[in-house]
């Protein structure tokens, strides 16, 4: 019954339709819809491009939480099963030519698109504070050479296609404001309709994309090692105590330097932790929905930071374990990238 309905209001639209068309090709003048609801003419379809740069994350349930003995007993990432829509993810961090480019438009003031920013982020705006802290590579370790890291990390195109580093969670969400309205302008002078804002991963969407589809997998290749069979490092770490080159970089790496996952994304573990959406709470496990969860909270500093990077132990690369750092705290190995959220099925060949 509920089939010979859909078919016969899709019948009766192209009858309508029909009838529309040769009215007005007579001239007959204002189209008649004969009284019924066929919705509004001339609405154009909606098809949503994957943005340059990322891949797709289908739609799909997993569990949540520590895949692994819960070694730091921290007790604040117990097993939750949920479920996660579909969006697209940078296939890589952000980078810092990549971030070069945001810098320069808002020094030149190309900001179209971006619309009233919140006080937060204008206020950031204004003082021009988004750019990278190069310090970092000074600040964050005692007694230690960084003078080099310093001066050309960030300037010298030796370092181009390596992730940004020193920026903290608010120039990261501006940067995706900026990146948002920079599409959307050049989508509007081609009469096309606005893609969903660029934006930062959630918690739990950033472990749900790190496990590539490995349900219960404490790394993005899967595990439980951390050493491929050939013996090379799989991420970049500190595999020991004073031990950083054995993955074959000192500091960070360019990335994509090691494999993918199966979701076709790099560096989700090591190289450098990424920025969440999330404010880090230790109880928000159990607090938050179990589809699409995040934990909001304007009130708290600690942002969720996850992935580890190249100066962390193989404990930090698990996709289970959860950490932070402070909003307006920039890091030499904390980094980003951005997500998209999918709009229309939540499965379906058109995604």
């Amino acid at each position: 019954m509920n089939m010979f309905r859909f078919g016969s209001k899709f019948l009766y639209l192209g009858l309508v339709a029909a009838s529309l068309a040769g009215m007005q090709s007579c001239g007959l003048g204002k189209p008649d819809t004969e009284g019924e609801l066929v919705g509004v003419e001339g609405r154009e379809g909606w098809y949503q491009q994957v943005p340059y740069g990322m891949t797709t994350i289908p739609s799909g349930t997993f569990h949540m939480g520590q895949s692994d003995e819960d070694v730091a007993a921290s007790q604040i990432n117990f097993n939750k099963q949920i479920t996660i829509g579909g969006f697209y993810m940078d296939d890589t961090e952000i980078t810092n030519n990549e971030y070069r480019q945001f810098v320069q438009a808002m020094l030149a003031d190309d900001t179209a698109g971006m619309g009233t920013l919140p006080a937060d982020l204008a206020a950031l705006a204004t003082s021009k504070k988004y750019y990278p802290d190069t310090t970092v590579w000074v600040k964050d370790f005692t007694h230690h050479l960084g003078d080099p890291m310093l001066e050309y990390y960030y300037a010298h195109p030796a370092f181009d296609n390596y992730p940004v580093v020193g920026v903290n969670w608010k120039s990261a969400k501006l940067f995706c404001k900026w990146r948002t309205g920079y599409l959307n302008a050049a989508r509007l002078n081609r009469g096309l309709f606005s893609m969903p804002n660029f934006r930062l991963p959630s918690e739990a969407e950033w472990e749900y994309a790190a496990r590539g589809g490995r349900d219960l997998a404490p790394y993005p290749w899967g595990g439980p090692y951390i050493r491929n069979m050939k013996g090379c490092m799989l991420a970049n770490f500190k595999p020991g105590r004073g031990n950083y080159y054995d993955d074959g970089f000192s500091y960070t790496s360019p990335v994509g330097a090691y494999f993918a996952n199966d979701y076709g994304l790099y560096d989700m573990s090591g190289n450098v932790s990424e920025w969440c959406e999330d404010a880090f709470y230790e109880a928000s496990v159990p607090v938050t929905w179990d589809l699409n969860p995040t934990y909001n909270d304007d009130r708290e500093p600690r942002k969720v930071i996850r992935g580890g990077s190249w100066k962390d132990i193989g404990y930090y690369l698990q996709t289970g374990t959860r950490t932070y750092e402070y909003e307006d705290t920039s890091k030499s190995y904390v980094g980003f990238r951005c997500v998209v959220t999918y709009l229309g099925r939540s499965s379906g060949s058109e995604f």
